[in-house]
């Protein structure tokens, strides 16, 4: 079926073998990432086990599921190859951004296509291994000779590819953007805001609520959580905000002894920041002590923002959670929410609806309202200078236009909601604050450009 390859292993695979600092990185990550549960994680940190319609409202039951064209023709042209690599399997899963990007493409070719070609959607698993990561990423780039990759969700392949992608004038439309490298790439814009930006999200909010002080905990995998919890003091600094960072083990088997010392810190608020399962585990030993309450609330990000995610914690956290989210809220009434919400029950099968599969159809959006203003050849050249080109795509998944342009770095996505776990509704969430800006200091080059643009 033309646009659909999911994550696959054979022998066309080549072997990258970092050296040097990159060496001792992926070495380090490795360690790090094999030592993770395998267990479904929520949004954000995690793909998602929710499934079936994520809204349920009337918007999203008018929507349809509109896309492309929209001429209702199959297109059967020679397929335009676009890529994605995401960590499929291994400690979690992390494919949730391109299954809805491929349901978005399987639309698109339903509907005459890029101008009567078919998009082929190749997706490769790295494993959440950084070897394999490189090794997936040149069969695409030079076996299959794909034009873009679009909608990659991966915690290791922007640190081992971005000079790669460079090098090899491939741009990327990442689905979700986790590590530092994934937002500070020349040839990487991610539709989401990213981990560090989701943490200062929450504890801005823990400030508008009278916090003075914050414990941030985070997990140690290199490039995330000290990334993330560095973003917090640096935001706290010029807030007038103390903060005390705690970073615990990858799988959270030291979740007690942390969640003891960021108690033990006697901070107004904890800001925690890890992938679902992980936050799960720290929640637990939270609930065992008593806290949670006014005196010492919790703040979470996105990875939060998951349909499982009241269930999974329970009833004793609602109403005591906030999440600063991403994107829109899952039962949001906008036109892209409502057609993604569309789009994934007429094409998504059992794919996850939670935030990244918001993202993931998002990127496809992008890279297809892209190409299809080209005119004469589409092929890597033409469409990279395409996508680098694009300025103002508005859509009310984000609180701002999105954008590629020319910068040495990306974070386009830097505005977003927060939510609160009340256990009722569609949802599960209600949301609490609407659109704000994301106060990161590291930010002031990207605001600087967007000034200038």
């Amino acid at each position: 079926m033309q646009g659909e390859t999911m994550p696959r292993n054979d022998g066309a695979q080549r072997r990258a073998r970092p050296r040097g600092r990159a060496g001792r990185w992926i070495a380090a990550l490795t360690v790090a990432v094999l030592a993770l549960p395998v267990a479904g994680c929520g949004s954000d940190d995690g793909g998602g086990s929710s499934t079936g319609s994520a809204a349920g409202t009337a918007a999203a039951a008018a929507a349809k599921a509109t896309c492309g064209l929209a001429n209702g023709r199959r297109a059967t042209g020679t397929p335009i190859k676009v890529g994605a690599v995401v960590g499929a399997t291994g400690p979690a899963d992390f494919s949730s951004a391109a299954k809805s990007a491929k349901a978005y493409f399987d639309c698109v070719n339903a509907n005459g296509g890029i101008d009567g070609r078919p998009v082929r959607y190749l997706v490769e698993d790295d494993g959440w291994n950084p070897e394999k990561a490189g090794q997936v990423a040149r069969k695409l780039v030079e076996d299959e000779k794909v034009v873009a990759m679009i909608g990659s969700t991966s915690f290791v392949e922007c640190g081992v590819n971005a000079k790669y992608y460079e090098q090899r004038d491939v741009l990327v439309v990442a689905g979700v953007g986790v590590p530092r490298e994934c937002f500070h790439s020349r040839n990487i814009a991610p539709t989401n805001q990213g981990p560090r930006l989701s943490g200062i999200g929450a504890a801005q909010y823990a400030k508008q609520n009278g916090a003075k002080s914050i414990a941030c905990v985070a997990n140690s995998i290199p490039n995330f959580g000290g990334w993330v919890c560095e973003g917090v003091e640096a935001w706290g600094r010029q807030a007038g905000v103390e903060v005390k960072s705690f970073n615990g083990k990858p799988d959270a088997s030291d979740a007690e002894s942390i969640t003891l010392k960021a108690l033990g810190a006697k901070t107004d608020a904890v800001v925690l920041v890890d992938a679902a399962p992980a936050m799960a585990a720290y929640l637990k030993v939270a609930q065992q002590q008593g806290s949670g309450g006014e005196d010492r609330p919790w703040y979470l990000p996105t990875s939060a923002y998951d349909l499982s995610f009241p269930k999974t914690v329970g009833a004793y956290w609602n109403d005591k959670l906030t999440a600063a989210i991403e994107l829109a809220p899952l039962d949001g009434t906008g036109r892209d929410n409502a057609t993604w919400s569309a789009i994934m029950d007429e094409y998504g099968g059992d794919a996850p609806r939670d935030s990244f599969s918001q993202a993931g159809y998002l990127a496809a959006k992008i890279f297809v309202d892209t190409a299809l203003k080209l005119e004469g050849q589409v092929d890597r050249a033409s469409v990279g200078a395409a996508l680098r080109d694009v300025r103002d795509f508005k859509t009310d998944l984000l609180c701002a236009p999105w954008y590629f342009g020319d910068g040495d770095r990306h974070n386009p996505n830097h505005a977003g909601r927060v939510v609160r776990q009340t256990g009722e509704g569609e949802t599960g969430f209600s949301t609490i604050e609407q659109c704000r800006e994301i106060e990161d200091p590291e930010l002031r080059d990207v605001r600087d450009a967007e000034r200038g643009a």
